[in-house]
Formats: C-alpha cells, sequence, structure tokens
C-alpha cells in the first residue's frame, strides 16, 4: 500500500490528535519506550494496566479512541490477547488495533479493516511507524482527500 503526503503535511505526526488506548503494564519492558514513540508521532496516550477495564472502555464508547495498542505479553501472551481482541469485535467495537509480542514470529499488516496489526517485540521505531500508520490508513486517507 502507498500513502502520498502533500508538502505541507508534516510526515512525522502521523496520528496526528488521535487519542491512543495503550494497555501495558506499568513496568513492563520497552512499554515506556513504546509509549514515548507513538506519543511522538502525534497519537494523545491513555494508558490502561488491565485488559477488561481497557477493553469494557471501549464497548462503553467504542468512538473514544482512534486506535488501541497492546503490549501482549504482559497480558498471556498473542493467542489470549487475539482471543480478546474477537471478543471484542463481536460486541461491535471496531477500532483499529495493534499489537506487540514476542510471539509474533512475521509482523502483519492486514488488509481486512478489522484485523489487528501484529508487531514483534521489541518494535522498532520504523516497525511501530509502519504499524501505526498501517492502523490509521482509513484516517490518514480522510485527512489527504
Amino acid at each position: 500500500m502507498q500513502m502520498f503526503r502533500t508538502i505541507e503535511q508534516d510526515a512525522t505526526l502521523v496520528g496526528w490528535g488521535a487519542r491512543v488506548l495503550f494497555l501495558a503494564e506499568p513496568g513492563a519492558p520497552l512499554a515506556e519506550v513504546t509509549a514515548k514513540r507513538l506519543a511522538g508521532m502525534g497519537g494523545l496516550i491513555e494508558w490502561q494496566e488491565e485488559i477488561y477495564s481497557a477493553m469494557a472502555g471501549l464497548i462503553d464508547d467504542p468512538t473514544a479512541f482512534g486506535l488501541f495498542v497492546i503490549e501482549c505479553d504482559s497480558f498471556g501472551g498473542l493467542d489470549a490477547v487475539l482471543r480478546n481482541i474477537n471478543l471484542l469485535r463481536s460486541s461491535g467495537v471496531s477500532v483499529p488495533v495493534m499489537l506487540i509480542s514476542r510471539d509474533c514470529t512475521t509482523q502483519i499488516f492486514p488488509e481486512e479493516h478489522g484485523a489487528p496489526v501484529q508487531l514483534r517485540a521489541p518494535a522498532s521505531s520504523v516497525s511501530l511507524r509502519v504499524g501505526f500508520e498501517h492502523a490509521l490508513r482509513e484516517r490518514l486517507l480522510l485527512r489527504a482527500a
């Protein structure tokens, strides 16, 4: 997928103003770095430490966030989090999701709208940026129009 930007658009702030629900344990390795990188790309970060509280917040207000980022290793691994994401989808929540896990053998940037972006942990700044852009691709296309 190719993304085109006009000259006046600042390419560094791909998520300008997007509210990001970031689910990670406070002491999790690299969680602080990931949160800072997401904020550096223009995301407004709201940190959540408990998976069911985060899911309940998304179910209560499905339009409150533009992106849901999860550090999976603190919450039972990639498979456990994918099961929870399927539950979230079955309740009608369609917020873009980005998963970061050591269990991820191949990084996945899906074509399907509801499928989560999957990044291998620790996520480099480049993979995090590509994942961020891919997850928010519809928002970027609307902004470019």
